[in-house]
């Protein structure tokens, strides 16, 4: 009874060692097996690994690609423009003994921090040499691309490669968008300005030429009614001659009618004249008077 008595306890011990000396990767992690804070081992395939218990303990790192949301940065583009960047960040480790190194005991929450500060410095420094309207331009790949190679460069000494890089937002600061909105409400008055100047300038070419073509036309058809009206009279004054030398006498006849008709018109017309004019002459006589 003794002996079993001592036996158990020692089994229960061995046993226990031994499976406190195994650790189980999985498939998600990356493990280091620190000794007083020493790496002795890197396990970065999945499955069953060993430590000497008690002495030796595993540090579990996440080895898939993990995300990085940046504060908003205020950049100064090339031309003086300030914006305001967002940028999203994807990274993972890739060397556990560096990444142990450089982070210590404060793992993934230490490295977002130091990488947060890489991109920006990257963001700075490319954004910096590049007009502000190529960074508010659609097409951002090949600057996205500049800002993760150059962070790349700069991650690998703790450990990391940073996969991607995309900038999310490029605003205007929230003080220069009032007088941005300003400007280009002015450029687009200015602009309306020109137009409607262009326009009436336009309108008067349109009808200082339509002015000229009816006083060039009113001119042409008074020169060719006074031409008619010539022609007209000209025939007229032949006829006229004609019949009088055919018959005298009817044609003075004629003659007095029409001024009787022409001195009589109106309601109330009135003629002074001597009662023996020549002006009534075939009123106040049957027979025609003399032929001048």
């Amino acid at each position: 009874m003794n002996k079993s008595a001592m036996i158990l306890p020692a089994v229960a011990l061995v046993v226990a060692g031994i499976l406190s000396s195994i650790f189980i990767v999985d498939e998600r992690e990356k493990v280091l097996v620190l000794q007083f804070g020493q790496v002795k081992a890197v396990k970065e395939e999945p499955g069953i690994g060993f430590k000497v218990p008690l002495i030796q303990n595993v540090v579990r790192y996440d080895g898939r690609i993990l995300g990085l949301l940046t504060q908003p940065l205020e950049v100064t583009p090339l031309d003086d423009r300030r914006l305001v960047v967002d940028a999203f960040a994807r990274w993972r480790i890739v060397d556990l003994v560096a990444f142990r190194e450089s982070v210590g005991t404060e793992g993934v929450r230490a490295a977002q921090a130091r990488i947060e500060r890489i991109l920006n410095a990257a963001i700075r420094e490319v954004l910096g040499a590049v007009p502000s309207q190529r960074v508010l331009s659609e097409d951002r790949t090949s600057l996205m691309n500049l800002i993760r190679d150059q962070a790349r460069r700069q991650a690998l000494s703790l450990g990391v490669d940073v996969v991607d890089v995309r900038l999310t937002r490029t605003d205007l600061p929230e003080q220069n968008l009032a007088a941005t909105y300003a400007r280009m409400r002015a450029e687009r008055e200015r602009e309306a300005a020109d137009e409607v100047a262009r326009g009436n300038e336009a309108a008067q070419r349109v009808r200082a030429s339509a002015d000229r073509t009816v006083v060039e036309l009113t001119s042409q058809a008074r020169k060719e009614s006074e031409v008619i009206r010539g022609e007209a009279d000209a025939t007229r004054n032949g006829i006229y001659a004609e019949a009088f030398g055919r018959d005298p006498e009817f044609f003075a006849f004629t003659r007095s009618l029409t001024s009787y008709q022409r001195a009589l018109q109106g309601s109330n017309s009135s003629i002074v004249m001597q009662p023996d004019s020549q002006f009534f002459e075939y009123l106040r006589s049957d027979q025609p008077p003399a032929a001048p």
